[in-house]
């Protein structure tokens, strides 16, 4: 993108939704005492200020490819942030604990920097990453239909198939580094306060791309149309829009000793 498609305020609507997710990974990593630990695609740095406080010992650091979202990162003791893309990143010593949360479906070579990650932990380094595994979800089947359309000459290339694995890959790739590996998937139903709930959720996500790319006429009318085929895919009811969204979760240990 030309610009920096992230905003902080929209992806930060359903803070406390997004946030579970990391919670639950994070408290699979059964690191004791690491010194320095690394959190790829941090967004606004609020989770991985979480990781200092899970860790009271360890140098915390957090990059995202997005300027606004770093802007945004809390200032601490032993926590720094800066602006990086997670395909060129190499740390500067060994890490002993790499996460990466809800980052790597959007990066379509992330599977060839799976060996690069654990290459670069510490002997006995923990990485650990989430990635959303809802793309053939209402909400995302309907997206892709649209690009489709006659919006087709805009967006036609946003179009993703299958950006991210399932568990039983992932455990196989990390399993052949010689990584002890844990792979699961939750199914969390989130309940969505207000009108367009599930159109304000992917506001943050899925649909920034498509609102880069669109004139403010066509971006208009595409997220009216969109809007009412959600509202018919995800009935309001009185308590809220549930909106289940499966989530892929990968925690793997690298051994003690090379070799």
């Amino acid at each position: 993108m030309s610009r920096d498609m992230w905003d902080p305020a929209s992806y930060g609507r359903y803070a406390d939704e997004r946030a579970r997710p990391f919670f639950d990974l994070v408290g699979r990593i059964a690191a004791e005492n690491p010194s320095y630990v690394v959190d790829a695609g941090c967004g606004t740095g609020d989770l991985t200020a979480e990781l200092a406080r899970r860790w009271p010992g360890a140098e915390v650091h957090g990059f995202d490819s997005s300027p606004a979202m770093v802007d945004k990162a809390p200032a601490g003791e032993r926590l720094s942030f800066s602006v990086g893309d997670v395909t060129q990143w190499a740390p500067g010593r060994p890490v002993d604990v790499l996460v990466s949360n809800a980052v790597l479906q959007w990066v379509p070579e992330h599977r060839e920097l799976l060996p690069r990650w654990v290459e670069a932990l510490a002997p006995d380094g923990w990485l650990a990453f989430q990635v959303p595994g809802n793309f053939d979800a209402p909400s995302h089947v309907i997206l892709r239909d649209l690009c489709r359309t006659k919006w087709l000459e805009w967006l036609g290339d946003l179009v993703r198939h299958e950006p991210v694995g399932t568990p039983a890959e992932y455990l196989e790739q990390l399993a052949a580094l010689g990584c002890a590996v844990e792979a699961w998937e939750t199914t969390y139903l989130h309940v969505l306060p207000g009108e367009n709930a599930v159109l304000h959720w992917v506001g943050g996500t899925a649909l920034r791309p498509v609102i880069d790319r669109l004139p403010p006429a066509e971006r208009n009318e595409f997220l009216a149309d969109f809007a009412a085929l959600l509202d018919d895919a995800y009935p309001r009811r009185p308590y809220g829009t549930v909106f289940p969204f499966r989530r892929i979760f990968v925690v793997a240990r690298k051994p003690a000793l090379d070799g």
